[in-house]
């Protein structure tokens, strides 16, 4: 498991299609980065988004995002995208996500998550999912 010290980490290595015409990674990637972070994370901790939506009608959406742009990341980098579960609640998770090149710290993101019903309006954490997202739950200091 890529779960350490409550930091679950994804690597991602840098493409052109990721940067701008000067081989600067695009801002917006960073958080397709972060998604793909928080997905694979779900996966490994057995979660997995289809079967939140075909067996429990629920679907997690982004509440509310705050990104902190420190340095550039370029072409080729190789980076790794951190993800800490701050605060698992009956119907959102709050974390931490850092993305970071060779130990130092590019872009951090703080993002809140909301259950949604797919039919629409606001839904809860099954216990068991609510369960094991807690049991990762880890206290920051930022």
């Amino acid at each position: 498991m890529n779960l350490k010290n409550g930091e679950f980490v994804l690597p991602v290595r840098i493409y052109y299609e990721d940067t701008d015409a000067g081989g600067v990674v695009y801002y917006a990637n960073y958080l397709k980065f972060a998604e793909r972070a928080r997905t694979e994370m779900l996966r490994e901790l057995g979660i997995e988004n289809s079967n939140l939506q075909d067996c429990h009608g629920i679907a997690f959406v982004v509440r509310k995002i705050e990104v902190e742009y420190l340095h550039p990341a370029r072409l080729d980098d190789v980076l790794e995208v951190g993800v800490v579960l701050t605060k698992v609640g009956g119907a959102s998770i709050e974390g931490l996500q850092i993305v970071r090149r060779d130990g130092e710290d590019l872009v951090r993101i703080k993002v809140r998550l909301g259950c949604m019903k797919l039919e629409g309006g606001p839904g809860r954490l099954p216990a068991d999912i609510r369960k094991i997202l807690q049991d990762v739950e880890t206290k920051v200091e930022e």
